[in-house]
């Protein structure tokens, strides 16, 4: 069974309903598993530390998690074209992992979700390779011969799945669905071409 991480953050919800779907990717695969895990926040040191276990939804992930994994598929919101800093804070500290190549080898995904068409997205998803690269992963894209990649009005890059939360009131559309479970399938497919003897 190939298990494949998805690590994302998000604050308003739209990175956590593409990561949803890329699971639903992953789990389309035969003798593949997805693991849903999020970052908690980074607090300013006027507020309280963030509580072990988050509230509800996923649980944080742990070196563990990442280590364990077959695959990985990491997703954010954009910030200023840019990975949100809880995500790059826990990548900062995976030094120990980057040092054994603890990751070297698997096949790695990117995903985001920006309010605005020309938010960043394309850089986003750029932002993250960054330390998937310094890691040894390899990386995974959408080819376009995903016929989404056509038809999206909205989300969607050859880079990685994207979701344009400004222009659906609805959430996703039925392309970036579609996109993010494509990309999904793809890691945990390749994963599993790694794996064998």
């Amino acid at each position: 069974m190939a298990r494949i991480l998805v690590l994302f953050y998000s604050r308003n919800g739209a990175t956590l309903e593409l990561a949803r779907q890329v699971c639903r990717g992953i789990e389309s695969v035969t003798d593949a598993t997805a693991v849903l895990r999020t970052v908690p926040p980074v607090l300013t040191t006027a507020e309280t530390p963030a509580q072990p276990v988050p509230a509800s939804g996923p649980a944080y992930v742990t070196p563990e998690d990442l280590a364990g994994a077959d695959g990985l598929v990491l997703g954010s919101p954009t910030r200023f074209g840019n990975m949100a800093a809880p995500l790059k804070h826990f990548l900062d500290g995976t030094g120990a992992l980057w040092a054994s190549g603890g990751l070297a080898g698997k096949p790695a995904a990117v995903f985001t979700s920006t309010q605005t068409l020309h938010g960043g997205q394309e850089t986003t998803l750029l932002s993250m390779m960054l330390p998937l690269l310094h890691h040894g992963m390899i990386l995974v894209g959408l080819p376009y011969t995903e016929s989404a990649l056509h038809q999206t009005r909205s989300g969607g890059a050859p880079y990685g799945a994207t979701h344009v939360s400004g222009l659906a009131s609805g959430g996703l559309s039925a392309e970036e669905k579609d996109l993010a479970q494509a990309l999904g399938a793809r890691v945990a497919r390749i994963a599993l071409r790694l794996r064998a003897p």
